[in-house]
């Protein structure tokens, strides 16, 4: 029987340690929902077993089994699951050979007698159906709520040729596993691969695989490549193995001894876990996929390749076409082994064209690694019953943080996740990263490895100090410090950090002495600040000082830079614009939020008004069909013309964030709460590509997301702008 603990969704699949890509595949998906959304959803297995008498030690996911070939078990499933309140939905995942019957038929009487919600995944959508197949497909389209494909060529095979209905197919791509970067020496040295030219097909073993057809490419291409090696990764199918033992396996061996390949073909007979799989990918060069079916309509062994960053040559299938550009892998006929060999030639003699269709793949592909996908299923299940969006928060992750920051201080930039040195440090990131270190010992307690962190942001913000108390910005590779214009940001952020440090006065004293002497060495030239953001960034810096400091001089210099932000908002607003300046740009949030500031340190009416007045304003225009948008850097938003939308950066999201947190502590509007959680979902994947912007593996963050793709470089700036959003909702 289903357990009646909990609301839950069901997964009608194989699942492991049945040896079956749909077992991995439904396994991956329901983990990521869970890890993405638990405890709003409870995902349960029920196991379709092949045969009667098999035994599998399946974990505490799976509620039941049942057996492919018994026609009433389908009728006693429905009845059992429409008596289980707890089941809300039920996900089919469909491949033909999983279930009895012709054609699958077995499923009929399960959607004649199931009076839940169902939605199915056709794994295979096969094009010019006969008339059993075309039956059995139109009866379970027209009796789901939705079907799942992996790509537009499946969908439109539904629609043209099995009548499918438009607005019932939902396209959610395979999902893949994450890997930090397509760059896969180190991998190749760990595995004993670095001198030679790395081939791979990987999957459970049948004669579909095709895979003879890729050994007949490669005699010629060993020739002109002698460290040439062919990896071919898996157990037999098995089914297959079971119906033909390894027959199959042993042809392909008399074929490598045949065409005189020994020294360059090995076999891993294994049934490999996630982690040898992508290592092995990563070490790929080349990944083949001979396929013999060109009707293949979705791919996990593709998918995982490109996935890896590993450029392909792949048989011409429904799915290869639509995945595969000429920018990440050549498509061939199947069963041509003279074109495998042409495109391996031509690919082999310019390794630069390699290894930049390998980074195209990679790019290409992050919109299917597992937390995006199971955002998109998530989207789906909400369509049709009622599922609280209880996504969990990551936990705090210092992780990347770390990794950007060397014995001098944070680096700016990264290639991908690694710290590029190439473009030096800057005040503007040292100084946020001191206030993420510093919240993170308040949020976290005692812990000297973060301490160490922010006394190494401290001293890198007193080396760019100069004598007349502002700070340099810029620092080359090299440590020496940049000619360039004064930059009001890295002053004003300067004194918000440095402001906020002595005010914790959890922290060594001697750190708080040394900030203090700082803050009071700067304040002189605070009378010179013109730009908004430089001005609020240094009320956030007075509020928090005079906070832990009574001082009557730095109150009344907050009230003279607060005066400044009323007096631009006077300036600048109009009946339809009630903004501060006549362009909306970045962390446009921190211009009312540091009125919410000056307002808690003077009970001054008007900041309070023009700050709430203004933030309305703001949240008007960034938050539309239901999440956060903000002005994207591609543009901005003028007065006078329309808001540009791609090129979104973390730092204006993380700012929005703070910005209503604080809003919401002042007025105790809830909206302001709900707005700010809403916000940081931007985060996690609610944004217009439906994509994870935070890095759940690395703790880093990515640099931004354009139309189509994210920025892929996981930065200093926009790592530390999630953090500091991620300590903002600590306390909603």
């Amino acid at each position: 029987m289903i357990p009646n603990r909990s609301r839950f969704i069901l997964y009608l699949s194989t699942y492991p340690p049945r040896e079956c890509g749909i077992a991995t595949f439904t396994k991956d998906l329901a983990e990521a929902v869970q890890r993405k959304y638990n405890p709003a959803l409870k995902p349960r297995i029920l196991a379709i077993n092949n045969d009667i008498t098999d035994i599998f030690a399946y974990d505490r996911h799976v509620a039941r089994q049942m057996y492919a070939g018994n026609i009433e078990d389908y009728t006693a499933l429905a009845q059992e699951l429409n008596e289980t309140s707890e089941v809300k939905l039920v996900h089919i995942q469909h491949e033909f050979g999983i279930f009895g019957g012709n054609w699958s038929d077995y499923l009929i009487p399960f959607f004649q007698t199931i009076q839940k919600p169902v939605i199915i995944t056709l794994h295979t959508v096969l094009p010019k159906p006969d008339k059993t197949l075309l039956r059995v497909v139109r009866f379970m389209l027209q009796h789901c709520q939705a079907v799942i494909v992996m790509n537009e060529f499946a969908r439109q095979i539904l629609i043209k040729e099995y009548g499918a209905s438009e607005e019932r197919i939902a396209v959610i791509p395979h999902g893949i596993p994450y890997v930090s970067s397509p760059n896969g020496r180190q991998e190749k040295q760990r595995i004993g691969l670095e001198n030679h030219l790395v081939l791979s097909t990987f999957g459970l073993l049948s004669p579909g695989k095709g895979i003879e057809y890729a050994l007949r490419a490669l005699p010629p291409v060993a020739k002109r490549h002698p460290n040439l090696l062919y990896l071919i990764i898996g157990v037999t199918h098995p089914i297959v193995r079971k119906a033909a033992g390894e027959t199959y396996r042993n042809f392909l061996q008399h074929e490598v001894k045949r065409l005189g390949l020994s020294s360059h073909v090995r076999f891993y007979n294994k049934y490999l876990t996630e982690e040898e799989i992508t290592g092995l990918l990563r070490s790929t060069d080349i990944y083949l996929s001979p396929s013999i079916d060109r009707n293949q309509s979705s791919s996990g062994t593709l998918s995982y390749a490109l996935g890896c960053g590993t450029p392909v040559i792949s048989t011409d299938s429904l799915y290869a076409r639509s995945l595969v550009t000429p920018e990440m892998g050549v498509l061939v006929k199947p069963k041509k082994p003279k074109a495998i060999t042409e495109a391996l030639m031509e690919l082999c003699r310019d390794p630069q064209r390699i290894a930049e269709m390998g980074k195209t793949a990679f790019a290409q592909t992050r919109h299917m690694t597992w937390p995006n996908v199971a955002l998109g299923h998530f989207n789906l299940y909400q369509k049709f019953v009622r599922l609280e969006d209880e996504q969990k928060v990551p936990e705090l992750s210092l992780r990347h943080l770390k990794k950007l920051t060397d014995d001098f201080g944070i680096i700016q930039f990264a290639k991908h996740t690694k710290p590029d040195l190439h473009y030096g440090y800057a005040t503007d990131d040292n100084a946020r990263a001191l206030i993420v270190t510093t919240q993170a010992l308040a949020h976290l307690g005692e812990n000297s490895e973060i301490l160490a962190l922010a006394k190494r942001y401290l001293k890198f913000i007193s080396r760019m100090q100069r004598p007349s108390g502002t700070f340099a910005n810029l620092v080359n590779g090299k440590r020496k410090i940049m000619r360039q214009q004064p930059s009001e940001d890295a002053q004003g952020r300067a004194l918000w950090a440095l402001g906020y440090l002595i005010s914790q006065d959890t922290l060594p004293r001697e750190m708080r002495k040394e900030a203090e002497r700082m803050f009071r060495k700067a304040t002189p030239a605070i009378r010179e600040l013109a730009s908004p953001r430089a001005i609020a960034f240094a009320i956030l810096g007075f509020f928090w000082y005079t906070k832990s400091k009574a001082s009557v001089r730095h109150t009344r210099l907050l009230r003279e830079l607060a005066d400044k932000q009323i007096a631009s908002y006077l300036q600048a607003a109009g009946e339809d614009w009630l903004w501060f300046e006549q362009a909306l740009t970045y962390s446009n949030s921190k211009l009312p939020e540091s009125l919410f500031y000056a307002y808690l340190a003077t009970k001054k009416k008007s900041y309070l008004q023009v700050a709430e007045k203004t933030l309305d304003f703001l949240i008007d225009i960034t938050f539309e069909k239901g999440y956060f948008a903000p002005i994207g850097q591609n543009g901005w938003y003028l007065r006078s013309g329309k808001r540009a939308y791609f090129d979104q950066q973390p730092e204006d999201a993380s700012s929005m964030v703070q910005t209503l947190a604080v809003a919401w502590r002042i007025t105790g509007k809830t909206k302001y709460r709900k707005l700010a959680l809403d916000t940081f979902q931007w985060f996690l994947g609610k944004n217009h590509l439906n994509q994870m912007v935070y890095d759940e593996v690395t703790g880093g963050c990515y640099d931004g997301l354009g139309q189509h793709t994210l920025n892929l470089n996981q930065g200093a700036e926009s790592t530390i702008s999630y953090l500091l959003a991620r300590l903002a909702i600590e306390e909603l």
